[in-house]
């Protein structure tokens, strides 16, 4: 089973952490479903920044971004190329290491 390693977030996730998860789930469910409180305003519908992370590692291996998940990651606080909506970018069957910037 795949892992997603969280790099250490000095409100959310001080220590950093590691999750085993189910290909297919979409990052921000995993946080949420191991005690992360990740901003997600739009209650998961790709209408908001809110859960906004940057992929470090395995972004080749997750599904591309759609047109829409592109459009309202331009409005995202700290855009970085690896950037990712949590509740869009699903772990596939590579570990991936995220940082949840510092704003969301």
């Amino acid at each position: 089973m795949p892992q997603l390693i969280v790099l250490p977030h000095e409100e959310l996730c001080p220590d950093g952490a590691l999750f085993h998860a189910k290909p297919g789930t979409a990052i921000c469910d995993i946080l949420l479903e191991n005690g992360i409180a990740i901003e997600h305003a739009c209650e998961k519908s790709c209408a908001c920044t809110t859960c906004h992370v940057i992929v470090r590692e395995g972004l080749e291996s997750i599904p591309e971004a759609t047109e829409l998940e592109e459009d309202l990651l331009d409005k995202a606080w700290g855009l970085e190329p690896q950037s990712r909506l949590g509740c869009q970018a699903t772990l596939a069957t590579t570990d991936l290491v995220i940082e949840i910037p510092r704003y969301t």
